[in-house]
């Protein structure tokens, strides 16, 4: 979190304290953001807010997890091998995150048998305000300043996004962009073919699901 920019120190001696940086303050809004639609759409039983934003977040944090979501949200239902062409993933990666999203509760299909093609489960399409409210926390400071009030956010709506909110530095160039003209949808531009994965990426892509 440090290196991130999300804590800072009042200098580097040992056991100096730690405290949030304006970047790690700024992040409240989005906490409250992805808490209410945990709340709203996930459910977990009791559970602290700070654990609930961790289990939202982990649902959303694999690499081209977005990106399904997104071939889903451009018009379902979607059979499987539309998805891996629309995303450009291998299909055993593919395949794992689809599995991963159904176990997750954003994504399912429309019937038991084997080749039913896949939607978004309510979860999934109401998406929309946890990626704009990350969009407008990721966006360039000079920006931010620009303006004093976050842009609204629609809770119930779906807004278009192809950004994954897994470790890597181009959270920001891929963060999504909302579209008046597209309100009811969770992406506002037409998804990215991703390189395509060799199928080996699959059983190294597979985290555990304990926390």
């Amino acid at each position: 979190m440090h290196a991130d920019g999300l804590v800072t120190r009042d200098d580097d001696r040992r056991g100096a304290p730690y405290r949030l940086s304006v970047l790690g303050k700024s992040l409240a809004p989005v906490h409250r953001t992805v808490s209410d639609w945990s709340h709203a759409h996930l459910s977990l039983g009791t559970m602290a807010d700070a654990e609930r934003v961790e289990d939202a977040l982990r649902r959303l944090r694999l690499r081209h997890s977005t990106t399904v979501l997104q071939a889903l949200d451009a018009g379902g239902p979607v059979r499987f091998v539309r998805i891996a062409e629309e995303t450009g993933l291998d299909n055993g990666l593919a395949r794992h995150r689809l599995l991963r999203l159904q176990s997750d509760g954003l994504v399912t299909r429309i019937g038991p048998r084997h080749g039913d093609p896949y939607v978004l489960t309510d979860a999934g399409q109401t998406l929309g305000a946890v990626y704009a409210s990350v969009e407008h926390w990721s966006s360039p400071n000079a920006e931010r300043r620009a303006s004093s009030a976050p842009r609204p956010v629609v809770a119930a709506t779906r807004t278009h996004a192809d950004l994954s909110l897994s470790a890597g530095g181009a959270r920001t160039a891929a963060a999504p962009r909302r579209s008046a003209a597209a309100p009811n949808a969770l992406f506002s531009h037409a998804p990215q073919p991703q390189p395509r994965m060799p199928a080996a990426v699959t059983t190294q892509s597979a985290p555990g699901r304990g926390r």
